[in-house]
């Protein structure tokens, strides 16, 4: 059928009907008659040559033929209706559905996003966390934040930042570590990457202890772990600056860090490049560039 040639009229007093199973209710819905809706129905199960509702006494029931119909037309509406939410201010709104590993999330782009919505409102951004297993095309993400070398199969991966690893604890802790080689009595937090703890010890130059206790599949969690006092966390400082100012957390061995991935904007090569994608990856880089300069 020509577009140009759809009965809109129709399709939307059966979908009225449809919801209600009763042309009274679908009549007041769409501010006119009972008698109207009615009429509207049936010049479309004339057009398709189909009953689409049974008469009953007191409301209606589909056919076959209307209960195939009604799912096509509910999400025809819902997407035109999705579509026409996303205009404001006499601008299209774009969304952009970015997924971010958790620790990211939390220690770096939490306290910077509000900015990127007061200089891009045109912008609806869309955040889904993950513990840095992600599946672009699966989960119908445009970005992809994620944490490691840059070499995913299929993806574009911009660097945003290092992200260097290094002992984290409370100030009460940190009173009794002399040396790296103190840590070797006290509880070390872990999270999944089970080398990270060994290769901080070969950088200090001490033999690693045999690890034990929790395992955390989050950096953010492992950390609140530190900040309550349960042990020491191996983690990014530059993710938890906030804790880390407030002195909550210090850094005992400063000088010492291990470099074990960095953080990286990913998208598929077979996704185009949107408007809206394009904007918060040059945003993203704009804000990173200019914490580096005041840092100077």
């Amino acid at each position: 059928m020509d577009r140009g040639q759809l009965p809109l009229n129709q399709l939307r007093a059966f979908e009225a009907a449809a919801r209600h199973l009763n042309f009274t209710r679908a009549g007041l819905e769409l501010c006119v008659s009972q008698g109207a809706v009615s009429h509207q129905v049936a010049l479309l199960e004339v057009r398709l040559g189909v009953s689409l509702f049974r008469r009953l006494p007191r409301g209606l029931a589909f056919t076959d033929e209307g209960q195939a119909l009604v799912p096509v037309l509910a999400q025809s509406f819902d997407a035109i209706g999705a579509t026409l939410d996303r205009y404001a201010d006499g601008r299209l709104r774009e969304v952009l559905t970015l997924g971010v590993v958790g620790t990211f999330a939390a220690g770096w782009l939490l306290p910077r996003i509000g900015r990127f919505a007061s200089e891009h409102p045109d912008v609806d951004l869309r955040i889904m966390t993950n513990n840095n297993r992600v599946d672009l095309a699966g989960e119908g993400l445009d970005l992809a934040i994620r944490f490691g070398d840059g070499a995913w199969h299929g993806t574009h991966a911009d660097l945003i930042m290092s992200a260097p690893l290094t002992p984290l604890c409370t100030p009460e802790i940190a009173a009794r570590l002399y040396d790296p080689a103190a840590l070797t009595g006290e509880p070390l937090l872990r999270s999944y990457r089970a080398d990270e703890w060994p290769n901080w010890f070969a950088a200090a130059a001490v033999t690693p202890p045999s690890l034990r206790g929790p395992v955390f599949d989050s950096s953010v969690l492992m950390v609140q772990a530190a900040e309550f006092g349960l042990g020491i966390a191996l983690a990014p400082p530059a993710m938890f600056q906030t804790s880390l100012a407030a002195e909550r957390l210090v850094q005992p061995f400063v000088a010492t860090t291990i470099d074990t991935g960095k953080y990286w904007l990913t998208r598929l090569l077979s996704r185009t490049e949107t408007s809206a994608m394009r904007t918060f990856r040059k945003w993203l880089a704009n804000e990173v560039a200019g914490e580096i300069v005041a840092s100077r």
